[in-house]
């Protein structure tokens, strides 16, 4: 497995037990959704600002929000999610970029009540299913995500 942290802010501290958490995240979703090959995601810890840009570069959104995926493949209309990857073990499949606002996760885990590491390993659970197909259009869509998020994050006991 190859995720590359880049931590682009200086707000937050990111402590190492903070990139072993999103390490594990990464590959229980991996796991969970019972993908087989390499996982290679790039995770992008940023502020408010730059998440900001990015939402507006991309989505046409001029504000900050807590959460980005970039799919190294974009899925057509009508795909559910990507078909199961090849039974080899060691062939990587890169998966593409989440970028996450710290500053954003940081101030949802102070609204939400909980701490700031589930509010992170939430965001990144999130970004990675809609790396994998995940969507929440509907409310079918939302249900299924929401199911998939928490028994992720209950795996890697991140609970609220």
């Amino acid at each position: 497995m190859e995720t590359a942290i880049l931590n682009q802010q200086d707000k937050i501290p990111v402590s190492e037990a903070m990139r072993d958490m999103i390490r594990e995240v990464v590959e229980v979703c991996w796991r969970v959704m019972g993908r087989q090959g390499t996982p290679e995601v790039s995770i992008v810890l940023c502020d408010n600002q730059q998440i900001r840009e990015l939402n507006r570069d991309y989505r046409g959104k001029d504000e900050p929000t807590d959460v980005l995926s970039f799919p190294q493949e974009e899925l057509g209309a009508g795909e559910d999610a990507l078909p199961p990857m090849p039974a080899l073990p060691d062939v990587p499949v890169v998966l593409g970029d989440v970028v996450i606002s710290l500053e954003r996760a940081r101030e949802q885990a102070e609204a939400y009540g909980h701490s700031f590491e589930r509010e992170v390993g939430y965001l990144l659970t999130h970004g990675l299913l809609h790396l994998l197909g995940f969507d929440h259009n509907s409310e079918e869509e939302r249900s299924r995500m929401r199911e998939k998020e928490e028994e992720i994050l209950a795996e890697v006991n991140l609970i609220r």
